[in-house]
C-alpha cells in the first residue's frame, strides 16, 4: 500500500515471485516523497541516489537509458562568513575543521554512553556549530540532539551521489509503468487478524493474502490508518521512536542573466555560531536557471507552521545578507515553487530519524506481524540507508519477498 519508492520496489519484488498485486496509492500520483516537478524541472523531495556504487536503483535507471551525473565530481561551496566570503585559507581550515568534527564523533560513538549527535559534536571551535547544523537539520533533518549518535554513524553514506538529470520522481515513475496501481485511494482501515488482511477505504474492500504497508512513520503516529487488531506494542513503540524530520526546498528562478557568480551546482553556505540557524543553496543545476534552497530540522517546521511563501522569504532574506540588493534583481519570487512535506498528510515529513537512546527500533518497525501477513516497509525501516529512496527500495522489496513467503506457507 503505497507507490513511493519502497510501495512500488514490492510490487516488482512480489510479481516477479508470481503473486498477483495491487497498489493502493493515497496520493494522485505516484512516487511518494519523491516528486520532480518538471516545469522548474527540479526534484522537490528526495534528490540524489546515494551510495551509487550499491544502490539498486542505478542499473534499474540506466536500464532505462535515464542520465545520471556524478554530482561529486563537480560539488563546490563558496561559504559567508558573515561580512565577506571565505577565502582559500579559510576554507582550508573548514576541511581541517570537518575531519576533527568526523572524528571525534566517531570516536564518541566508539566509547559508547554518548546518546545524541549532539552530545558527541565538538564544541567551541570555530566551525563546530556550522558542521553540526550541517550534519543535523541539513543532512538528517532533526536537531543534533533529537538523533541517537549509533544510528547516525550505522547510516553515514559511502560512496557516489548521482543525479537523475530528469530527477528521481521521474525516476519512480518509470520505474513504477505498467504496475497495477490505484491512485487517490487511501487506506483507512486494515483488518489483519484472520487468514486474510482486508484493506478498507473510499475505494471499497480489497482482500489479499498478505499486505505490505509503506506509509511514513509520521502517517502511521497519526492514526490515519487504523489498524485492526491494533499494531503490537513493538511495532507502536518503534513507529514513535522514529520520529519524521522535515527537509524543507524551494526553487527560486532567474530573473535575467546574473548568475550571482556561482557555477552550475556551486553550493552556498554560511557560517553559523552556535544558535544560529540557516539555509542552504545549489544554484543552476545541469545549467538551468533556477537557485534551490534548503532548511532543515526545526528551522523547517517553524516555517511549514508560518505557511505557503515563508521560505521564500528566508531565501531572500538569506541572500540578500550575502549580496545585498542584487539577489532581489537576479532572482524573481514568481514562478517559484516550494516543498510541502511538513503538511502534506500523506508524509507529515520528510524522512526519519531515531529518537536518542532507542536502538533497534528500525529492526522492529520491519518485522513481520501477523506471521508475515502485514509488513511495514519504507526508508525509515533501512538499518543502513535510511532517509534515502535506497533505502526506501530496499526495505519494500525485502518486505514483499517475506510477505510472498508467509502467503505460500499459511495456505
Amino acid at each position: 500500500m503505497g507507490a513511493g519508492a519502497a510501495g512500488i520496489a514490492a510490487a516488482r519484488e512480489a510479481m516477479g515471485l508470481g503473486l498477483t498485486v495491487r497498489v493502493l496509492e493515497a496520493r494522485g500520483r505516484v512516487g511518494g516523497r519523491a516528486l520532480t516537478d518538471a516545469a522548474v524541472p527540479m526534484d522537490l523531495g528526495a534528490t540524489w541516489l546515494h551510495a551509487a556504487q550499491s544502490n539498486p536503483l542505478v542499473p534499474l535507471a540506466e536500464a532505462r537509458g535515464l542520465e545520471l551525473f556524478d554530482h561529486d565530481s563537480v560539488r563546490s561551496s563558496r561559504v559567508w562568513m558573515g561580512d565577506r566570503w571565505a577565502s582559500e585559507a579559510d576554507m582550508e581550515g573548514y576541511d581541517r575543521a570537518e575531519r576533527a568534527w568526523h572524528a571525534a564523533v566517531t570516536l564518541a560513538g566508539a566509547g559508547g554512553g554518548v546518546r545524541s549527535l549532539a552530545d558527541a559534536a565538538p564544541r567551541g571551535g570555530f566551525w563546530d556549530a556550522t558542521l553540526t547544523h550541517w550534519e543535523g537539520p541539513v543532512i538528517a533533518a532533526a536537531e543534533a540532539g533529537e538523533i541517537d549518535l549509533d544510528d547516525y554513524l550505522a547510516t553515514l553514506l559511502n560512496g557516489t551521489n548521482l543525479l537523475p538529470r530528469e530527477g528521481c520522481g521521474h525516476l519512480l515513475a518509470v520505474l513504477a509503468e505498467g504496475l497495477p496501481i490505484t491512485l487517490s485511494a487511501p487506506v483507512e482501515r486494515i483488518a489483519w487478524g484472520g487468514k486474510r488482511v482486508r484493506a478498507e477505504g473510499a475505494f471499497g474492500v480489497l482482500e489479499a493474502g498478505a499486505a505490505v504497508v509503506t506509509a511514513s512513520t509520521g502517517v502511521l503516529a497519526s492514526g490515519a490508518i487504523r489498524f485492526d487488531p491494533a499494531l503490537p506494542e513493538r511495532t507502536i513503540g518503534a513507529v514513535h521512536d522514529l520520529p519524521m524530520g522535515l527537509l524543507s526546498k524551494v526553487g527560486l528562478r532567474a530573473s535575467g542573466d546574473d548568475r550571482l557568480d556561482l557555477p552550475s551546482f556551486g553550493g552556498i553556505e554560511r557560517r553559523l555560531d552556535p544558535g544560529e540557524r540557516a539555509m542552504t543553496f545549489v544554484a543552476w543545476s545541469f545549467g538551468r536557471d533556477h537557485l534551490e534552497g534548503f532548511a532543515g530540522g526545526a528551522l523547517a517546521w517553524d516555517l511549514a507552521r508560518e505557511g505557503e511563501g515563508a521560505i521564500v522569504d528566508l531565501a531572500f532574506q538569506e541572500l540578500r545578507g550575502m549580496y545585498g540588493e542584487r539577489a532581489e534583481r537576479a532572482l524573481r519570487r514568481e514562478g517559484g515553487v516550494e516543498s510541502s512535506w511538513g503538511t502534506d498528510p500523506w508524509s507529515m515529513g520528510a524522512y526519519a530519524s531515531l529518537r536518542p537512546g532507542r536502538g533497534g527500533a528500525r529492526a522492529a518497525l520491519s518485522a513481520p506481524i501477523g506471521e508475515g501477513r502485514l509488513m511495514l516497509a519504507g526508508e525509515a525501516c533501512h538499518e543502513s540507508l535510511a532517509g534515502t529512496l535506497a533505502g526506501a527500495w530496499g526495505s519494500g522489496a525485502r518486505a514483499a519477498r517475506e510477505a510472498v513467503a508467509a502467503v505460500r506457507r499459511l495456505t
